[in-house]
């Protein structure tokens, strides 16, 4: 993404962003993929059968990179995103004081990396800091106390080549890379600069200054022996480019456009990977109401690599990746999963989880592709409400689409005070989109924890 710490860039931003108008809402799609909050800059993981996806996150209203804690979500098949919350903040480096950019996890010895750019409150410069964690969802703490490396640039990606050898990559306006040892929070070396050639990265034209077409959010990966350097290119709006070469450090030969200039935000960042034999684009828009270039929001395209393995040019569409298998509704199911939503907000639960709130008559969820089989007899879910409570509606294929039941939702005395209703519910057989629709008076109605059907086979909820 963009940064203040470059001269002129205030003036450029606000210029783009006047220029740049934010785009509709799109109606029951599946793109931007987290409709809760504004989200940024995407760094996928795959881990046991899940894509993690840690993104930034842009404040409601922002006018600026006003950015305090990543968020993370995660997906078993790539339309209903499990709300994972706030995993690490800005609080979580003590020696920080600001800007919660874009950053990268990784995975190594059974721990879970996050390298990340904030301001280093001693310097007042940008510097890269590692957080750590026992599990993709963490919580991560600061592996170091201090920074791992700064020079005032920023946007780290981390890659861990065939031979062990790991690489942190980060720069703008520079590129910049360091080998990591093998602990992950050391380096042997000093920092390398990467030379930025037309050839390696591009022509741009009108400024003397940079004459490459890279700008920033280096993405590097290794697939079928071909390293690959994904970036965002030729500030202002950004596209996102990519190049190519025979090693991890080069040299690289500019390859061409992934992501042609689009989407209502004057930047974007990319992260590709591979799961369950398909090949995921993410990226950021301002595609969400009241989005924009300091408001944006993660989507994602399915793409396959041309025989060449070069990639092509990719289009953001409002429907999003296919559904990479079915949800299971006959086991519990996080209320926080979610394929779309309208109105709906999520916090952190009191038991430690996440729950969906502030719900107003209305507001509804989406979960894309729930296998019902033969039949589900009855609905369950988890509720709280220190309002009058209200009624859950389960309904098939759309918001007002077919009433498969009702669940009515009392006053338990507390948000965070938890009880479990129960309806019966008829119509929900085969594959089908489920929506819950909240409804009830006027203000906050209830929050959900999560929810789960028992079917004609006798599954009963646990």
């Amino acid at each position: 993404m963009l940064r203040k710490t470059f001269t002129g860039l205030l003036c450029l931003a606000v210029s783009m962003l006047a220029a740049v108008a934010p785009a509709a809402a799109p109606a029951l799609a599946d793109n931007p993929i987290v409709q809760t909050v504004h989200t940024a800059d995407p760094a996928p993981l795959v881990h046991n059968g899940r894509v993690y996806l840690y993104t930034g996150h842009d404040e409601d209203g922002s006018t600026w990179f006003t950015m305090k804690e990543w968020r993370l979500y995660s997906s078993a098949d790539m339309v209903n995103w499990t709300d994972h919350g706030s995993p690490m903040s800005l609080a979580t480096f003590s020696w920080a004081s600001k800007d919660a950019w874009a950053g990268q996890v990784i995975q190594r010895n059974g721990k879970f990396y996050w390298y990340v750019p904030v301001v280093n409150r001693a310097t007042g410069r940008m510097a890269i800091g590692v957080g750590v964690a026992n599990s993709p969802t963490g919580p991560f703490s600061d592996a170091l106390g201090r920074p791992l490396v700064e020079n005032g640039e920023i946007d780290p990606s981390v890659f861990i080549d065939d031979d062990g050898q790991a690489y942190l990559y980060w720069g703008n306006p520079n590129l910049w890379y360091v080998r990591l040892n093998s602990d992950m929070i050391s380096y042997s070396g000093s920092a390398t600069q990467i030379p930025l050639t037309t050839a390696g990265f591009g022509t741009r034209t009108g400024d003397a200054a940079r004459p490459t077409l890279y700008e920033e959010g280096p993405w590097v990966y290794k697939r079928n022996g071909l390293y690959y350097n994904v970036f965002a290119a030729k500030c202002c709006s950004e596209f996102i480019g990519y190049s190519t070469a025979p090693g991890p450090t080069g040299p690289w030969t500019y390859r061409g456009t992934v992501m042609p200039t689009q989407g209502g935000s004057f930047t974007n960042h990319a992260g590709i990977v591979d799961f369950k034999g398909g090949s995921y684009f993410f990226y950021h828009n301002g595609a969400l109401p009241g989005g924009g270039g300091f408001t944006r929001s993660v989507a994602v395209e399915k793409f396959s690599y041309n025989a060449d393995g070069s990639i092509p040019q990719i289009t953001m569409t409002t429907g999003g990746a296919p559904q990479n298998g079915t949800l299971n509704p006959y086991t519990r199911q996080e209320a926080e999963t979610i394929a779309w939503s309208s109105g709906v907000e999520t916090e952190r639960a009191s038991d430690g989880g996440m729950n969906v709130g502030f719900l107003e008559n209305g507001d509804y969820l989406k979960v894309k592709g729930a296998a019902f089989g033969s039949g589900a007899t009855t609905f369950s879910a988890r509720v709280a409400s220190a309002a009058a409570g209200g009624r859950l509606e389960v309904r098939l294929g759309g918001p007002t689409g077919t009433l498969a039941g009702t669940c009515t939702v009392p006053g338990t005395g507390g948000w965070q005070n938890w009880t479990t209703v129960t309806c019966p519910v008829s119509g929900a057989t085969g594959n089908q989109d489920l929506y819950l629709r909240f409804t009830g008076g006027s203000g906050y109605l209830f929050n959900v924890d999560w929810w789960q059907f028992t079917g004609t086979t006798g599954m009963s909820i646990r």
